[in-house]
Order: structure tokens, then sequence, then C-alpha cells
């Protein structure tokens, strides 16, 4: 018998090795109840949606975050092999790097400290809140519906006041991953703030970034000569003018289409091999993009890669946005940041267990049968043509709900016009 919920419960019985096994029972039945949720997501929460029968005493659920024996780094790797293998077994494997703040109320919070809160902040004013500061790593996925792509959690790391940096952390994620996908080319994007990993020890591994635009670039040595007097040969050529300065000036600009974010669009583009001493000691690509229009300010890249053209630098860049939506849909649609859990582990392997749980969802819709539609398109948005994470985590609730009902008044209930108007109800709630 292979339905839906044994498909559900076979992935996450694919991590069990991580655990002991009381602990496997908790953890799928915690994920599951996770998933089906309709209430805030605190673990007493989710209690009922997971365990309705009471077979697990509830302190078991409650210790199982700050005490059981089990890794999320185990978790993480697990996840990333099986999303390498099933969804881009060849190419490129693009890796996405960014923070966020998860929100949390109440001081004794192991790990969390008050940080920069980037969603209400401006430029004119900075607004700090209380929480856990995450730095996240996300594998890029093209889904097969064209579009936007997808950012899928593959790693993380928490961020303490006092201790390693967010580079420092995002260098051991780098790493670790590139550690577990040995035999693959990586190639790591990450906005301006992580520009500096260019001159990290990441051996095989392209960055992707914005580059300041006052940064102090130099012109690649010219071939040296027979030296002559005294004092240290040169290491780079001559300084180069500020960025906005140097767009002005240029007029060989050349007309390249890439794909922003699932939409092609057209930029004007210069590409020069340069030096950025205070960042890195070899050379990097220089990427200016200029609107056709004149409508947006010009913007400026990088790439350690000196062999990769402009259009996939621009496109790499623009499909960084996915790991904000990761973002939001893992906070708003599935309760990220809502499970109490308060000392040693806990706080930490909650977020990581919230962001590993969205990418779960999507690997599982993605094992549906391709070609087939598993979203409903309402009356109000007809031009609606591709699933939402909401579509996918209301399609696998459809099915746990289906299973449930199937299981407690047989399989004519499932049938039934009133227990599945009851399912479909129960599927889109949250």
């Amino acid at each position: 018998m292979h339905t839906a919920i044994l498909t559900w419960t076979e992935l996450l019985g694919q991590f069990f090795g991580v655990f002991t096994q009381p602990g496997g029972h908790i953890f799928s039945t915690l994920m599951t109840g996770w998933v089906l949720c309709t209430a805030r997501r605190t673990i007493t929460g989710m209690l009922p949606f997971a365990d309705p029968l009471n077979l697990h005493a509830h302190d078991a659920y409650h210790r199982f975050f700050p005490d059981a024996r089990w890794k999320m780094s185990r978790l993480w790797q697990k996840l990333t092999l099986m999303l390498v293998a099933r969804l881009c077994p060849k190419g490129i494997v693009t890796l996405a790097l960014d923070d966020t703040l998860f929100h949390h109320a109440g001081r004794k919070i192991d790990g969390a400290g008050y940080w920069r809160d980037a969603v209400r902040s401006t430029k004119k004013k900075v607004v700090y809140a209380w929480g856990l500061n995450l730095v996240v790593l996300t594998l890029q996925i093209q889904p097969p519906w064209g579009g936007e792509p997808l950012g899928l959690p593959i790693n993380m790391r928490l961020h303490r006041k006092k201790q390693k940096s967010l580079i420092e952390l995002a260098v051991e994620m780098i790493q670790e991953t590139h550690t577990w996908l040995s035999k693959r080319t990586i190639r790591a994007v990450g906005d301006g703030f992580y520009a500096t990993l260019a001159g990290k020890p990441l051996a095989g591994v392209t960055i992707v970034s914005r580059i300041r635009r006052d940064a102090n670039l130099y012109d690649l040595l010219p071939k040296r000569k027979r030296r002559r007097g005294r004092g240290r040969p040169r290491t780079k050529g001559k300084k180069l003018a500020k960025l906005e300065k140097m767009a002005a000036h240029l007029r060989n600009w050349t007309s390249v289409e890439y794909s922003h974010r699932g939409t092609m669009v057209k930029r004007l583009v210069y590409t020069r091999t340069v030096l950025w001493p205070s960042v890195t000691k070899k050379p990097i690509q220089l990427v200016i993009s200029r609107d056709p229009k004149g409508k947006e300010k010009d913007d400026f890249f990088f790439t350690t890669d000196l062999t990769m053209s402009a259009a996939d630098v621009l496109s790499c860049y623009a499909d960084r946005w996915a790991i904000e939506d990761t973002f939001k849909y893992s906070k708003q649609s599935l309760g990220a940041q809502h499970p109490q859990t308060y000392t040693r582990k806990g706080p930490e392997r909650a977020a990581a267990l919230g962001l590993w749980l969205y990418s779960m969802v999507w690997l599982w819709y993605l094992r549906r049968k391709p070609g087939k539609r598993y979203y409903i398109v309402p009356p109000w948005y007809s031009q609606k043509c591709t699933p939402s994470f909401a579509d996918a985590l209301s399609c696998l609730r459809g099915e746990l709900w289906r299973e449930r009902t199937k299981s407690m008044f047989g399989n004519r209930a499932v049938h039934d016009d009133k227990f599945e108007f009851l399912i479909q109800a129960l599927a889109r709630a949250a």
C-alpha cells in the first residue's frame, strides 16, 4: 500500500538513523503535528495534532528540543544529499546566504539578544528586536513549472553575542556543505555584507555578491619588466576610479538578456578583471549593470570566477531573493518562531527544524507526479499558473487529513463530499 501519508512517513523515516529509536518516533510524530497544526505552533499547541491519542507523555515532546540525543548537522547533511540528488543531480550547485531574526518573547532564552530588525528598520531609523539571529544557507532550485526559483534551507548557524561573527559562521557552513558535496562545483551568492567571503579560505567555491560603491579597486599588475631600483616589486596596477565615476565615463557597453527571477530582462553590462586588495589577493570579475531605459540606478557586482558571464552573474544574484521568500513563509506559514523552548540547545534546534521543515514540504511536493496540478485556482485569481508554498503545504495537509479520516471512518468516508469539504477546509487552515 503506497499512499501519500506513507510517502510522507517514508520521507521522515529516512532520517530515523539520526535519532534513538524512541526519539525517531517523537520526531516523526512532532513534525507531522507541526504540519497539521492550525493553532499557534507552540509545542503544546502542536500536541493535539501530533498525538491526539496521547500515546506519549507530553513532557517527552518538550524534552525533544533541549535534551534529546541527536545532532542537527546530521539532519542537514542527509537533507542536502537528498535535495541535490533529487532536484539538481547535474551542473553547478548554487547556494544563497543571508541572516534573519527570529523574534521571541522572554528574557531567559539561550542564544537570544537584541539585534537589528532588517524588516522594520529604514535608512533613517534602526529598529532593534529581541530574538535569535540566524545565518541560513539555502539551495537554489529552479522549479519544474518555471518562474521564481525556490530557496531550500540546507544549513543554519545561531549567531551569539561576543562569539563567532556572521562571516565566520558563513564560512563554516559553506565549508561543511562543500565536504558533503565534494564532487560538485559550488557557487555561493550573498548580498554586499557577505562580499568579504571572497577573501576567505573557500577553495573550490565561487563567490557572487555586490561590491561596495566606494571600493578601492586596482588594475591588474602589468607584465613585469626587468626589475630596477630598490624596494619590493609591485603587487597591483594603477588605482581605478570609484565605481559610479567609472560607470559615468563608460562607452563600450554590451547588451545582454538574462533571467531575473523567472522573467527575461535586458541590461547593458560592462565587465573588467580587477584587484580588490582590501578583500582578496586574487583577481575578481567586476560586472556593472545599467538599465537601458535609465529608470534604475547602476548596479555593481563581482564574482571570483573569471570565466563566469555577466548574464550568469546578474541572474545568480537576482535569484538570491528566493531566500527572502523562504524566511517569510517559514515564519508565516510554518510558525518557525513559535515553539516555546528556552534552555540549552532548545531554541537553536527549534529554529533549525522550522527551516528544515520548509525544505521537507517542498521536497515532498516536488516528488509528486509531474504534470498534475495540485493547487486551487480561486475565482479572483484566474491567472494563477504556478503553486506557492501555501499550496504545497495545503496539498500535504489534505493528504494527511484524508488518511486520518480513512483510518477513523473507513474508505467510504474519503469519497463522501461532506468529508472532502471538511478536508479541504482543514488543508487551507493556518
